[in-house]
């Protein structure tokens, strides 16, 4: 059985000596982070521990914000080959599913959360699958027994697809895809316009079920991001144009051709969440994929986040981030793009994504660079409360790691 998290009551921590990346670029050498609660209350060179506190000699080690994976599918898959145990994607035929929502089938007890977590990441941004309008994701702290309290943001955006994948879900063209939407959104403006014609059956008919054109409305409001999920560079454009018509914020999920729109990126201020190893011709719309997405995205003034394209292998995202700073992005943003951007990106960058006074304690001290594959995250914190480096894996290994000898 997993361990509790550990918890030392009435107590500050301390982390001292270690290289501190703040996440938002800064570096400050032979520094100290201290917590109390849930919260960092002092970082910086010139900070001493206070009296009583639990010191974690961090000398010759990184110390940064946890890990953000920000889109993958976490507490709502166990077994991908079991189809009972994804939750992620409704099979209806209708593509408008706006109003379907993760976090009501989120498992807290999920044996992918230890895993991923005893890997230096804290919070995990699940997302929904399937038709042309997904669904809302929710962002997860990955520590605690009830979903409630895990999410820190629900929904964290609205989640939509405009590429080769969306095709199916409208007709078999790109275009009749973001008709579609059109339609959709069009028929939720409408829709609250004469809310009480359409109760009383007085209104014409509309494209989509009154909860999944009620789910849009925040898009609409410019409250929550429509997350778009799209590889080809005719695509974005076609999601740019979208947005701008519709006077909606957008995210670009995949962008394995973002680096050929990357002015036109960063001229609307639309972020990209990206996987730096989708670097091959995987089909049609990822022919122009290349190593350098994310460093020459940067160079333009692009946002992005960097994640894995595996939800059971969501460790590998520092792996992408050592690749793509091996291809030109600094390494300073290729921490960034696991902290502070996913936070900014969904407008959460007050409470987590950096180490400064004032944000959630969610801390990672490591044996070394980050970005090394050999690096061990050595003490996890979630909220101020260290989690115990452990999983059903490590579990398994003590089990069975000496054997009775054979008869």
């Amino acid at each position: 059985m997993i361990a509790a998290a550990l918890v030392i009551l009435g107590a500050a921590t301390a982390i001292t000596g270690g290289t501190v990346m703040t996440g938002d670029g800064t570096t400050i050498a032979n520094a100290t982070v201290v917590i109390e609660g849930d919260r960092i209350v002092a970082v910086g060179a010139d900070v001493k521990a206070p009296a009583g506190a639990r010191i974690i000699e961090a000398r010759g080690k990184i110390v940064t914000p946890g890990l953000v994976h920000a889109s993958n599918r976490m507490g709502v898959t166990e077994v991908e080959l079991v189809e009972e145990t994804n939750d992620f994607a409704l099979a209806e035929a209708d593509a408008i599913h706006a109003a379907f929502r993760v976090i009501d089938a989120v498992d807290p007890a999920s044996a992918v959360i230890p895993v991923t977590r005893m890997e230096g990441i804290t919070s995990a941004i699940a997302v929904p699958s399937g038709g042309l309008v997904r669904g809302q994701s929710v962002w997860l702290r990955l520590s605690g027994d009830r979903v409630e309290a895990m999410a820190l943001l629900a929904p964290a955006g609205m989640h939509a697809n405009l590429g080769e994948g969306s095709r199916g879900a409208a007709g078999g063209s790109r275009a009749g895809a973001l008709e579609r939407l059109r339609e959709a959104f069009e028929d939720a403006r409408l829709l609250r316009s004469r809310a009480a014609a359409f109760e009383e059956n007085r209104l014409r008919d509309v494209s989509s079920s009154r909860l999944d054109l009620l789910a849009l409305l925040p898009v609409l409001d410019r409250k929550l991001p429509l997350v778009i999920r799209v590889h080809r560079a005719s695509d974005i454009r076609r999601a740019l144009a979208l947005a701008k018509d519709e006077n909606i914020r957008i995210v670009i999920d995949g962008g394995a051709e973002a680096w050929r729109v990357a002015p036109e990126l960063a001229a609307a201020k639309v972020p990209v969440v990206l996987s730096p190893l989708l670097n091959l011709p995987s089909s049609f719309e990822t022919l122009g994929a290349r190593t350098d997405n994310a460093a020459l995205l940067d160079a333009a003034g692009v946002v992005v986040a960097i994640v894995s394209e595996e939800t059971h292998n969501a460790r590998t995202m520092r792996q992408e981030a050592g690749n793509a700073a091996a291809w030109g992005l600094p390494r300073e943003k290729a921490l960034a793009a696991m902290t502070s951007a996913p936070a900014a990106i969904y407008g959460v960058s007050d409470r987590v994504g950096r180490l400064a006074p004032g944000m959630l304690a969610d801390v990672v001290v490591w044996s070394g660079d980050p970005l090394e594959l050999a690096t061990l995250a050595e003490h996890v914190f979630i909220g101020g409360i260290e989690q115990p480096l452990r999983s059903r894996q490590t579990d398994l290994l003590d089990r069975y790691r000496t054997l009775p000898p054979a008869r």
